[in-house]
């Protein structure tokens, strides 16, 4: 009988002492929209050239949905509560297609996959999104590639040109909000630098 009573104690000591152990805090996630708005729309007059905008690839450690920043020591720091609402270069895709739209340069903005010539295309890649606090400010970097179909089959495609393009913004604070604000204002101010390289290559 003592020893029954043993086995049957050992379970209410051990809630017991699950019940002092301090509860782990729950952390909720947040996502955050990575969504520049372009200038206001410019009237297309149909005259502009067809332009083909590629997906935007992600150089590595940028297909994450972490927002990023870099420690006081640099090194590189993934939050995994506070995420991007898409995949950071998937919004920078989307993103060219609106400007280029709102631009009122091109004609027709098409994705691939569209039955339509295109008669400039671009594709790239996106190789820094981050919050620097130590600096106060964020960090946005792509690169871009502008080529000119061929128009036939056989044809080959030709480079015209090539741009390596990076834009800071001011950082207000070290909190989430903040660093995604700022981030959102670095990315606005390369598109600003893209549109340009868009509208001079679609001229050549």
């Amino acid at each position: 009988m003592p020893r029954r009573r043993i086995v049957l104690a050992a379970p209410l000591a051990l809630a017991a002492c699950a019940s002092l152990l301090p509860a782990q805090k729950y952390t909720p996630r947040a996502n955050w929209p990575l969504q520049p708005a372009p200038p206001a729309a410019v009237a297309n007059a149909g005259t502009g050239p067809v332009l083909m905008i590629r997906p935007i690839a992600a150089a590595p450690g940028l297909e994450a949905r972490g927002l990023q920043s870099l420690a006081a020591d640099g090194s590189l720091d993934v939050d995994y509560y506070n995420l991007w609402a898409v995949p950071p270069a998937d919004a920078v895709t989307q993103a060219l297609l609106d400007w280029s739209q709102a631009s009122g340069a091109f004609s027709a903005v098409v994705t691939p996959g569209s039955r339509l010539q295109p008669d400039l295309i671009v594709e790239g890649e996106l190789t820094e999104l981050l919050a620097d606090p130590s600096r106060g400010e964020a960090r946005a970097a792509l690169t871009l590639v502008f080529i000119k179909p061929s128009g036939t089959l056989t044809g080959t495609a030709l480079p015209v040109a090539q741009a390596m393009l990076k834009a800071t913004a001011p950082l207000q604070g070290n909190d989430p909000a903040a660093m995604a604000a700022a981030q959102n204002n670095a990315l606005s101010g390369l598109l600003t630098q893209a549109m340009a390289q868009l509208e001079r290559a679609a001229l050549k």
